[in-house]
């Protein structure tokens, strides 16, 4: 859609970002390994994701002062065909590591895109809908992009994804023949139950709960991490949250080995948790409970983690000795 309103091809993504693994989506995918399929669609551009617990350029500690995105953009500008499309992005990088971008990262985004003759795509799909918070990080962050693409929540564990744009651009790409939509496009059962997904979301008042059980979440992991050293850092909004698992606190090394072991034992134990390990991009939990989680189900949960970091430390500690 970008490509055919904007008559270009380029498009730009983020380091550890994740948008699916059609074609297209694929390359601009880089959380995932991307060796060994060959090349990519022409025209898609990386640049280094705001990640100040770990600097992609090795700039930043902690705090994020947008130079990884002037820079990327710079890159950019360097090496562009001179036909840009879009800048396509997760407002809270998911599958990448749950990594929050600074205040201000979007509307620098959202200018250099339109210096660019770019459209601004937010992928949603695992950001919508309530599960940092808010309707949309978009509403969050305060910058409106030209397009933004949502799923998963939306659908209610059925297969529902949806693209939202202005009219201005649907018109648009109507009058060029857009034709980019599948034989299943508004079929009325997953419509059905995206919209129960919607109500329940509204009636029930998931938004507010998400901040609430996200806030208290937060604490509980915030807790671990004064018990556990190897708990490098906790991050997120909402009922997205990150645990990042170091070595040392200091020099930041991911602790691989410890990530797999106490994942593989909080599930013996009852607690399913995503491991996102990448060697240059460290070790990190995704937690992502359901919106409607408990005060009570949170409480065990942190518990299971507690013990198996414990069980894991000092099996791993005897395997040193």
């Amino acid at each position: 859609m970008a490509k055919l309103a904007t008559g270009g091809y380029e498009v730009i993504a983020l380091g550890a970002s994740w948008h699916g693994t059609t074609a297209g989506s694929a390359a601009a995918t880089f959380a995932s390994d991307r060796r060994g399929y060959g090349p990519k669609v022409p025209g898609n551009h990386v640049i280094p994701e705001p990640n100040s617990f770990r600097c992609p350029i090795e700039h930043c500690r902690d705090a994020c002062d947008l130079s990884c995105l002037r820079v990327g953009l710079k890159m950019f500008d360097m090496a562009t065909d001179g036909a840009p499309a879009a800048v396509i992005a997760e407002p809270i990088i998911s599958a990448g590591g749950v990594i929050v971008p600074p205040p201000g990262y979007f509307d620098v985004l959202r200018d250099a895109a339109d210096e660019r003759g770019m459209m601004l795509i937010f992928d949603e799909a695992q950001t919508a809908f309530g599960r940092v918070g808010a309707a949309c990080s978009a509403e969050k962050v305060g910058v409106v992009p030209d397009i933004m693409t949502v799923s998963k929540t939306l659908g209610g564990g059925l297969p529902l994804a949806a693209t939202i744009t202005s009219d201005e651009i649907e018109e648009k790409v109507h009058r060029a023949g857009f034709t980019f939509y599948t034989s299943h496009v508004s079929d009325p059962l997953p419509a059905a139950v995206g919209l129960a997904v919607l109500e329940t979301i509204r009636n029930e008042g998931l938004i507010e709960r998400a901040n609430e059980m996200g806030q208290y979440l937060r604490g509980g992991l915030e807790e671990l991490q004064q018990r556990h050293e190897v708990i490098g850092d906790v991050r997120g909004e909402g009922l997205l949250l990150g645990v990042e698992l170091v070595k040392n606190r200091h020099s930041r090394e991911p602790f691989h080995e410890l990530g797999a072991i106490t994942t593989e034992r909080c599930y013996q134990s009852g607690l399913s948790m995503n491991i996102r390990r990448r060697k240059e991009r460290g070790s990190v939990w995704r937690i992502a409970p359901p919106l409607t989680v408990s005060t009570d189900e949170i409480d065990r949960a942190i518990t299971i983690l507690d013990q198996s970091l414990t069980e894991s430390l000092d099996e791993l500690h005897k395997d040193v000795d």
